[in-house]
């Protein structure tokens, strides 16, 4: 595997770290700008906007820019955007930095995964993509839990100062690493990638990752009340049973990308059966303390185990303009938290107890094989003679054909 694929895991690690330490944090910034917790929780939904809209218009803006320049100035206005967070004098401040922060994590995720397997032979797509992620998944088990801790003793402007520090190392990374054949412009331009979003088997794929990873997230937005209240752990345990759970994550994301490289759909399909089983008999392995801490390893193998196929089956279905449709991935999956989070709050307050979120979380896998599945049977539909039928060319960057 090239080292350029260090310089884009080292960006998703910075990424995946500012993501979620704020998380850990709300307490200490609420303190000292003086607003309540539930306030300060804003500041996830401020960046999650930030990554819903940056990540298509971004992708949109950039795409008569060669991909190298193009994740050297996203990466550069995640370090303009955590400086300015750390630099924040108030409230609403601080909630438009989180907000200019979010905007470059989608195209960095969707562009980058188009360089990523542009870098590789054709049958190591999938690792190569896997290997990017691998970044946002370690940012889980060492990122975050080391910043959250710098935070509380340092104060949480040190934080994203670290951060942005983080996001300069990815800058000379990318510089670097990243080859010189990325540095022109590609063949495909915006009319093209436009173009790409108008297909339908695309928006299915697209919809296979909000209802895929909105199970994830239905349960794991709710995963302290079912270790405290159901399997009984006390509050100090929960930080090392969530880095367990960016371990499975890690595993399950490697696992995927091996995977999906011999077999996307089969392994897309039995990552989102796994995902929904585990779900399934969360109400089962929350009764005790040794099964609830399997329960979440599980979680993040299975639910991680779909993540680059989920990526690499929309590039794929839009391979005349792969990089605004990666980049709407990330969009996909950001929509994903909070739809999820969503549902497994009604079942939470529709009193079914602890553990219905897991639940509700299942359904939704139920409901992402089935759009994977319709996925599948769009594509046969169009492969049968006399039908409209997309023939994808092996080379990187050029056009679908599309032939009556």
């Amino acid at each position: 595997m090239p080292l350029a694929l260090l310089a884009l895991a080292v960006g998703a690690f910075g990424i995946g770290t500012t993501e979620f330490v704020i998380m850990g944090l709300l307490p200490e910034v609420a303190d000292d700008l003086h607003v309540s917790i539930p306030t300060a929780g804003h500041l996830v939904s401020a960046y999650a906007l930030g990554v819903v809209v940056g990540a298509p218009l971004l992708a949109a803006v950039t795409a008569r820019l060669s991909r190298r320049t193009v994740l050297i100035g996203l990466m550069a206005l995640f370090v303009a955007g955590n400086a300015l967070s750390a630099l924040a004098a108030d409230y609403d401040y601080l909630l438009a930095a989180r907000f200019l922060s979010g905007l470059p994590h989608g195209a960095f995720f969707g562009v980058g995964a188009v360089v990523a397997t542009t870098l590789v032979a054709p049958e190591r797509k999938a690792r190569s993509v896997s290997l990017m992620f691998l970044g946002l998944t370690v940012a889980n088990v060492v990122g975050v839990p080391a910043a959250t801790l710098m935070g509380q003793h340092l104060g949480w402007r040190a934080t994203f100062l670290a951060v942005s520090a983080i996001g300069l190392a990815a800058i000379a990374s990318l510089a670097l690493l990243i080859p010189h054949d990325h540095a022109h412009a590609p063949a495909v331009g915006l009319r093209r990638e436009l173009a790409a979003l108008k297909s339908l088997p695309v928006w299915l794929a697209l919809g296979t990752t909000v209802a895929g990873f909105g199970a994830l997230f239905a349960a794991y937005s709710y995963i302290t009340p079912m270790l405290t209240d159901a399997a009984g752990f006390a509050d100090t345990s929960v930080t090392l049973l969530l880095a367990l759970f960016g371990v499975g994550a890690t595993a399950g994301n490697l696992v995927g990308g091996r995977l999906a490289d011999h077999s996307l759909r089969g392994t897309l399909f039995g990552g989102l059966v796994s995902l929904g089983a585990v779900l399934a008999l969360f109400p089962l392995l929350m009764t005790t303390e040794w099964s609830a801490a399997l329960a979440v390893v599980l979680l993040g193998v299975a639910a991680f185990v779909t993540g680059s196929p989920l990526q690499l089956m929309v590039m794929e279905k839009a391979s005349a303009g792969p990089s605004l449709a990666s980049s709407a991935n990330q969009a996909a999956f950001n929509l994903a938290n909070a739809g999820g989070a969503w549902i497994g709050g009604l079942a939470l307050a529709a009193g079914f107890g602890a553990t219905s979120p897991a639940v509700a979380g299942a359904l939704l896998a139920l409901l992402g094989l089935g759009v994977a599945g319709t996925v599948w049977r769009v594509d046969r539909r169009r492969a049968v003679p006399g039908r409209e039928r997309v023939v994808a060319a092996h080379v990187p960057d050029q056009a679908a054909v599309l032939q009556p």
